[in-house]
């Protein structure tokens, strides 16, 4: 599947097909993040149910710390 993250044109497993399959793939499950899909921010309890689909546009924010 392909999906437009962040700007950029990605190709995702067909294993990937929810919000918590992507964020699992990007190894940032364990991470703060705020994830929008088509210009809808997605609360953190609908990452299991929220299925993306071929095409898709997702923007990912999560927080680095540093010094």
């Amino acid at each position: 599947m392909k999906l437009i993250i962040n700007g950029e044109s990605i190709h995702v497993p067909e294993q990937v097909k929810t919000v918590s399959d992507l964020l699992a793939h990007f190894q940032l499950q364990n991470k703060l993040a705020v994830v929008e899909v088509n210009l809808t921010i997605i609360e953190k309890s609908q990452y299991d149910t929220t299925t993306l689909c071929d095409g898709d546009q997702i923007e990912i924010v999560h927080f680095v710390g540093g010094g």
